[in-house]
Order: C-alpha cells, then sequence, then structure tokens
C-alpha cells in the first residue's frame, strides 16, 4: 500500500501541518522531551505505528523509548528523516543512524525510503570501502553494542580493516620504518603519521584483540603487528607506577582492567623472534608482577625474554621484586628462571644443529651470544650482590648457573663475589668457601689474582689456590713476557681488565687461625729461597772465573760487577724476582720493599 506521505504533495501538506498544527505526541528519549506528530512519525517508524492503535483518533500522547542507540542525537537526526528533510550520513553518523533505524524498525522498502536501506547502501559503497571509514565505523560501533553486534557491524568493519592493510602494503611498511620513540625508559616504535594505527590503538581491548586476529589470519604479522601491540600497551599501560615498593595503588576495578588488558596483550605478542625488543618485554613483565597477573602469562614473559636474552642489557633484568615478605630489592627468581630457559633453548639448538647432507640446514643454530650473555649475568651478579637481604643460596644458585664457556675469564664473577662479602661480613667460613665454590682461580687474570692474593675477606683455601696459581704462572712465563695486549685472547682490549688496586698484607688475618698463618709463612720461605738461589745461580753465570772456568775459593762469594752490566741477566733476575708475591720492586732503584698499603682504606676492590 501506498503511503500517502511519500509523494510530493503530501510532503507539503506534512510540513503546513508540522508548522500550523500543535504537536499531538511527546517522545522522551533520555533527558530529552521531543515534541511531534504522530502521524508523521508512524508513517516511516515502525516503532511508532505499534505504540499507538491507529493512525487517526489514537489517544496516546507520550512514548518513552529506552535503550535508544546514539541517544537523543540519534533520535534528531532520526526525527529529521521522518520529517522528510535532507539527512547527510557520513562517516561519522552511519554507525549510529543503521543501529537507531534497526531499534525503531524503519525498515519499510515500499518506495526506497526506508532508513535501514539507506544506511546499508552507504556503509557497503563508501563507509567500508577505505581504512578511514572502517576504523571510523568501528570505533563507533563499540559505543553502540549490542545493536552494534545484531546488524553484524562490528564484524563488517574488522574484517574490511583486515582485508585492507593486509593487501595494501603502504600500511605495513609505515609501521616497519617508523621512528623509535621510548616509554619509561624502555625503547618503543612510535608511529609518525600512521593515524589509523593510533585509531586501532584507541579501541577497547576485545575489538583491538578481534582486529588482530583478523590481521593476523590474512596474513598480516612481524615488526609491524608488534608496533601496534607496542603502541596499545603505551596507551593503555601509561601512569602506572611499577617501580619500588612505594607503589601507587589503584582502585580494584581499574586494577582488574589493568590485568585484563595486559593478560591479552601478552596473548597477542607475535610468536616470531625478534618482533618485540627485550626491553619492552621487561616492562611488561614488571607491570604482569605488579598487576599479579596469571602465573601462565609471566611465564610467558619469561620465555619470550629467555629467547633473546643475548640482545637484553642490564637494565632489563633489574626487575624490582614484588613480593614484600622476600625482602629483596630485585627479582633474582624470575632472572634465575629466565637464564634457565636461555641455557634450555642454546642446549637444544646445540643438539639440533646437525647436517646429514647438502640439503639440511637447521633453523634453530645454536646462538652465538653466549659470551655476551655471560658478561650481562655477571654485570647483573655485581648489582644485585650488594644486597644485604639477598639470601646466599640464591647468589650461589645464580652464580652455579653461568656456564664457565660463557666467562671470558673469571674477573667478573670475582668482582661480584668480592662484593657479596663485603655485603655480608658476617658469613661463616663455610658459607665463604660455598660462595667462592663457582669461581675457577686458574682463569683469573694477573691484576685479580694478585688482587684475591690479598684478600682477608675470601677463605684461606681460594687465598691459597690464587697464591699457588700465581706462583705456576710466573714461573712459567717466558723471558721476554708478552705485551698486555696480547694477554687478552679473542681481541679484548686491556681496557677490560679489572682496576685491582693494592691491599693491606695478609700478616693481619690472625683471626682466620693457625692453619692460615703457617700456609702463608711457609709459601713465603718457599719463595725466599727460590729468589735466593736463583740470584746465586745469576751470580755464579755473570762472574765466571779466570783461568779454565775454576770455582772460586770455597767459602768466598763472587763478587758483583759494576752497576750496568749484564743488562740481560739483570732483565731475567728482576722477572724471576717476581715469583715472590709479597715483594714489590722500588720503581727507580730496583731494590726489594714490603708493600704497605694505605692506610686510609679497608680492603676493597675498586670496582
Amino acid at each position: 500500500m501506498e503511503n500517502p506521505f511519500d509523494n510530493p504533495a503530501m510532503k507539503r501538506t506534512s510540513e503546513i501541518l508540522s508548522q500550523e498544527f500543535p504537536s499531538d505526541i511527546t517522545i522522551q528519549v533520555g533527558e530529552a522531551t521531543f515534541n511531534l506528530h504522530k502521524l508523521r512519525l508512524a508513517s516511516r517508524c515502525g516503532y511508532i505505528r505499534k505504540q499507538v492503535p491507529g493512525i487517526n483518533g489514537s489517544k496516546v500522547t507520550h512514548i518513552d523509548i529506552t535503550g535508544m542507540p546514539g541517544g537523543a542525537r540519534a533520535f534528531e537526526l532520526v526525527t529529521n528523516f521522518c520529517y522528510g528533510e535532507d539527512l547527510e550520513i557520513t562517516e561519522d553518523n552511519v554507525a549510529m543512524l543503521r543501529c537507531a533505524a534497526e531499534h525503531l524498525d524503519m525498515t519499510d522498502e515500499s518506495n526506497g525510503a526506508s532508513l535501514v536501506g539507506r544506511t546499508e547502501a552507504y556503509l557497503e559503497a563508501v563507509a567500508l570501502t577505505t581504512l578511514a571509514g572502517a576504523v571510523a565505523v568501528l570505533r563507533r560501533s563499540e559505543e553502540l553494542i549490542p545493536v552494534a553486534e545484531e546488524v553484524d557491524l562490528v564484524g563488517r568493519s574488522i574484517d574490511a580493516i583486515a582485508h585492507i592493510t593486509c593487501n595494501d602494503s603502504r600500511f605495513t611498511m609505515s609501521l616497519g620504518s617508523s621512528t623509535a620513540g621510548s616509554y619509561n625508559g624502555v625503547n618503543v616504535w612510535k608511529a609518525v603519521d600512521d593515524w589509523w594505527a593510533d585509531e586501532l590503538t584507541s579501541l577497547r581491548i576485545d575489538t583491538f584483540q578481534r582486529v588482530l586476529i583478523a590481521m593476523k589470519a590474512r596474513g598480516f604479522k612481524g615488526i609491524a603487528l608488534g608496533t601496534l601491540i607496542m603502541l596499545y600497551a603505551q596507551k593503555s599501560l601509561r601512569r602506572q607506577n611499577m617501580h619500588g615498593r612505594d607503589k601507587k595503588k589503584m582502585d580494584p576495578r581499574q586494577e582488574h582492567e589493568k590485568r585484563v588488558v595486559l593478560e591479552t596483550i601478552v596473548s597477542l605478542l607475535p610468536k616470531e623472534k625478534n618482533t618485540i625488543s627485550v626491553s619492552f618485554l621487561s616492562m611488561l613483565l614488571r607491570a604482569a608482577l605488579h598487576l599479579d597477573t596469571t602465573l601462565a602469562c609471566r611465564l610467558d614473559l619469561e620465555k619470550r625474554m629467555a629467547a633473546q636474552l643475548g640482545q637484553a642489557v642490564l637494565n632489563d633484568l633489574l626487575i624490582p621484586s614484588s613480593s614484600p615478605e622476600d625482602g629483596t630489592t630485585f627479582d633474582v627468581d624470575a632472572v634465575q628462571r629466565i637464564l634457565a630457559g636461555y641455557l634450555e633453548h642454546e642446549g637444544e639448538a646445540t643438539r639440533l644443529d646437525y647436517s646429514t647432507d647438502d640439503e639440511f640446514i637447521s633453523t634453530a643454530s645454536p646462538p652465538n651470544d653466549v659470551g655476551m650473555v655471560g658478561k650481562l649475568m655477571e654485570a647483573y651478579l655485581a648489582e644485585v650482590s650488594s644486597d644485604v637481604n639477598l639470601p646466599i643460596d640464591k647468589f650461589t644458585g645464580l652464580t652455579e648457573m653461568i656456564p664457565h664457556r660463557a666467562r671470558f675469564n673469571e674477573d667478573g664473577m670475582y668482582r661480584a663475589i668480592d662484593i657479596y662479602l663485603k655485603a655480608h661480613p658476617h658469613l661463616s667460613e663455610a658459607e665463604r668457601k660455598k660462595v667462592c665454590k663457582a669461581m675457577d682461580c686458574q682463569r683469573l687474570s694477573r691484576e685479580a689474582c694478585a688482587h684475591a692474593a690479598q684478600n682477608d675477606r675470601l677463605p684461606v683455601q681460594t687465598v691459597v689456590q690464587a697464591l699457588y696459581h700465581e706462583q705456576r704462572r710466573l714461573g712459567e712465563a717466558p723471558a721476554h713476557p708478552p705485551s698486555r695486549a696480547s694477554s687478552f685472547s679473542g681481541g679484548e682490549s686491556p681496557a677490560q681488565s679489572l682496576p685491582y688496586k693494592p691491599a693491606r698484607s695478609l700478616r693481619g688475618r690472625h683471626a682466620r687461625g693457625g692453619a692460615a698463618q703457617d700456609d702463608l709463612s711457609r709459601l713465603q720461605r718457599e719463595n725466599e729461597e727460590l729468589r735466593m738461589e736463583l740470584m746465586r745461580l745469576k751470580m755464579r753465570l755473570r762472574d765466571p772465573p779466570a783461568g779454565g772456568g775454576a770455582p772460586p775459593p770455597p767459602g768466598r762469594a763472587p763478587l758483583p760487577k759494576k752497576p750496568g752490566s749484564g743488562g740481560f741477566m739483570n732483565n731475567v733476575s728482576r722477572k724471576l724476582g717476581r715469583l715472590n708475591p709479597f715483594l714489590r720492586h722500588d720503581a727507580m732503584g730496583g731494590g726489594k720493599v714490603r708493600a704497605k698499603p694505605p692506610k686510609d682504606r679497608r680492603h676493597s676492590i675498586g670496582w
């Protein structure tokens, strides 16, 4: 049946009636009230038509429309459409109009005047054909749920976004070439002109998750996908204090929302390696500990950090402890699990790295960053060892996990051990031995070994080992020792050696027991006897008797030569004289004097 209000003549009549005749129905939408004409509304709105018994003679004068999508603003646009006024549909209001038309049952297609038909035509022909339009429709649809889900606005917008971004390389390249920014000390990718990425990261977490799942299903992955996730985390987790024990308490509801966001972000992280930086993973792990997320979420982040541990820096591992009863400053347990994961990954990759023929090349090649990981863990040990609340079991457990192949030498380990012993002066002799168990004195550098030989914080057994290996090293040294630069293998610079400083004599160790004093006295006596024997041999070789080399008369010592003669043997003598670690050469005269440390220093390493 033809609607009489759809022909031009009746439209003009309707306008005259709307202006000259008083309104006969009041529509309440939220807090807004509209005084309108029921005939004009009922002609195009099925919801209004159902509320009155008929077009003429109805006594219904008030209708309250509850749950109106878009509220009063949407109903005002619908009213303009019912009164025949020009209605401009845009990307900003099409979602609202489509949901309002669905709620008010404006589906009359008799003369093509249906608001549902007009909005659907605009969506298909304009809004969902461009990325800007699809993103705008999706953002507006979030405010119109559940009606937006009923008319499939959300799903169609997500499919349009995934299709456009995955089929146009400009969007992938734009994110991949973005410049780096910083968030809470963590470097993240910051999009320059990617307005669409900024719009996507403003979505609710459930909608953002659906978008990323659709994009991943269509092949959108790699650094560009990681960039979107990092930008979303940057926005959603900002203003969150996760440092130290004085963390700002959040409202329980807000904390729950943050926890859900973080767990969802972790579940969306790409599986590909190196698409997310270790620093960003560390920031997520700190937030996970702070928000007390699920154990699976935290373990996933630790596993990802373990796979890229060779790219980490010291600050990435300095994760504040979130357990008040623990008492420690940093979460050593988390770092221990990360290192265990790295070693497990390295061992698995080493086992799989074989080639039976020319066609097989393992993708799980062993990482070549073991040395970097070793240096990183030694630096971490030195940082956390000064914590007076760090238990000995946690410290030794971490030291024993660092493999020897990951250490250039034992200097870094010795440095961490010495700092720990200095911060824990009340350890027993057995506990000191346990702390030093992970250190191999044979691999100490010359400077470290000399320092350890005079370090009264070390147990006696470790000091004796350091003295023994230093004596053996000096005894095996050639007449012309290599330069300092050649003593570091692998092209290491001499500047990497530790700046050990002189310390006080071991004669002050009486409190450590008589056995220690006896061992040191015996070693000192043996070194002195060896030095004197070498000096006598040198003098005989330097001044042979005249007349065929007969020995000098018994009881008469050979006369020394004048100063300046025998330059080669003098050099040999100076080098062999270093066998006694308790004596030092005078800088000018070459004489032997006792090394006396400055009184104003408590024997410590100048780190």
